[in-house]
């Protein structure tokens, strides 16, 4: 059974969507004549016609300062052994040597070499969402890196390994149109 506890506060907020798994990716931007590159873990596939996925930086980071002039960017998740990385592009690196990293040229904006996927996007929808912006973009290229396919995740506020053991296939619900709802009581 869940406990519940008061009105909800930021710490808290956090805590509880925090439990939500998410990969890891570095978003790469072109905005403003600049680059620019940020780590997320709010990233979603949002539509597949046509393909949309979305972002959500943050109002204070300067990739979100200059969201009015992106012109193009890359979804580039992380593999499980890229935390250094993660680390480094969410402006949390201590060390005087910045991870060894390399951004090759891509359509829409460079995309990060030897990550797990890349996904290459132009905008087409940037929306203010209370402290943060919703940025939509339009798949228009997709990288994938080699096997094996082991991303870097995050959970709980650390970040996790998944699970590699025998387990049970999803259902494919790709074709699925009218399914009904499920309604379970307790």
């Amino acid at each position: 059974m869940s406990k519940v506890h008061g009105p909800p506060d930021a710490r808290r907020f956090r805590d509880t969507v925090g439990l939500f798994s998410t990969g890891v990716a570095v978003v790469v931007a072109r905005a403003d004549q600049e680059v620019l590159a940020m780590t997320v873990n709010a990233v979603s596939s949002v539509s597949l016609e046509p393909m949309l996925v979305m972002f959500c930086p943050g109002k204070q980071t300067k990739l979100a300062r200059h969201v009015a002039g992106l012109s193009g960017f890359t979804i580039n998740v992380l593999r499980h052994d890229q935390q250094a990385l993660s680390t480094y592009f969410a402006g949390g690196w201590e060390e005087p040597v910045p991870p060894p990293f390399r951004m090759v040229p891509s359509r829409c904006a460079p995309r990060l070499e030897g990550s797990l996927a890349s996904i290459d996007c132009e905008p087409e929808q940037v929306i203010e969402v209370g402290d943060h912006w919703l940025v939509i973009g339009r798949v228009l290229e997709l990288h994938t890196g080699i096997h094996p396919h082991r991303p870097l995740l995050f959970f709980s506020g650390r970040y996790r390994n998944v699970d590699f053991s025998e387990s049970t296939p999803a259902p494919d619900l790709s074709n699925v149109h009218d399914e009904p709802a499920h309604i379970f009581y307790e």
